[in-house]
């Protein structure tokens, strides 16, 4: 036995097993760790957020994932390929009977989504880039980490995949029911029920922010990041946002410099991009990687 490496007290597994064998079913009587009701009790809410800032972060560790790249964008922006096929559908509808209102809206809708699927092919070359690049020789560097949805962030967790890299889902319960997109690693897929946590978990490991087109969550990822690099809560890293001409319409940066509600140099926070090549440039020279 080696007494020098032994511990006194019995291992919480161990007396899980043996709580296991008991026949006692009081409530009163389970372990304090075991007992669901205790542990979702209103007083308990600081335990749960700790729990929830350390599941991932022990697993991470575990893996030896030492830095990220976050992937923000819209769920709602699909692989092209399935919405060309929704489109064909409709417009088939259409040629039956062309006076079909519901069938126009939603060959409108559909259009606009199939001209939006570009973000969704770049966000897959993107990863596969960065992850190909930064997973080498079981190094896990840069690790694509998303909200572990679907439209883009499936996307990017599509493109590690693509290249037999591990990539972070990071899925948060809401009221339309978010599953994880099949392409997450397993081991790394979390889910939080703290925005707050999940938030911190986005940003402990990033080394970059990209931000493809989205609605109310991407702009409250976007703007709470731009916020931490303003006020020099994170320390400046490359944040890009893919698609000028869809940011400059959505967000007038000039007004609010204008407005003098941001200075000048603030709007040096973020970059515009264009394509996974470009985008990857510019993080390599960030950081001083070589290029091939």
């Amino acid at each position: 036995m080696d007494i020098a490496n032994s511990k006194p007290f019995s291992s919480a597994k161990v007396e899980v097993k043996k709580r296991r064998r008991q026949k006692v079913a009081w409530p009163a009587y389970e372990l304090a760790f075991l007992d669901h009701d205790f542990l979702l009790h209103k007083s308990l809410r600081s335990v749960r957020l700790q729990l929830e800032l350390l599941k991932p972060e022990l697993s991470q560790q575990k893996l030896k994932i030492e830095s990220t790249i976050v992937v923000f964008g819209s769920a709602r922006v699909i692989d092209p390929e399935i919405t060309k096929q929704q489109l064909k559908q409709v417009q088939q509808k259409l040629k039956q009977n062309p006076n079909n209102a519901s069938a126009k809206r939603e060959e409108k809708l559909l259009k606009n989504q199939f001209e939006k699927g570009k973000y969704y092919q770049e966000s897959q070359r993107f990863s596969q880039i960065v992850s190909e690049k930064c997973q080498k020789n079981r190094r896990r560097h840069f690790v694509i980490v998303t909200g572990g949805g679907p439209g883009i962030m499936e996307a990017a967790n599509r493109g590690a995949q693509d290249v037999k890299a591990k990539s972070i889902g990071l899925n948060i319960i809401l009221p339309h029911e978010q599953n994880p997109n099949p392409y997450v690693s397993p081991e790394l897929c979390f889910q939080f029920h703290y925005f707050a946590i999940r938030k911190m978990h986005f940003l402990i490991r990033a080394r970059a922010l990209v931000c493809f087109p989205g609605g109310y969550g991407t702009l409250d990822e976007l703007f709470e990041a731009l916020t931490l690099l303003q006020t020099r809560k994170i320390k400046p890293i490359p944040l890009l946002l893919f698609g000028k001409k869809y940011w400059s319409k959505l967000i007038n940066f000039d007004f609010l410099v204008s407005e003098g509600m941001v200075d000048a140099k603030d709007l040096k926070f973020f970059r515009y991009v264009e394509t996974a090549e470009q985008a990857w440039r510019i993080i390599a020279q960030f950081y001083q990687l070589p290029m091939k």
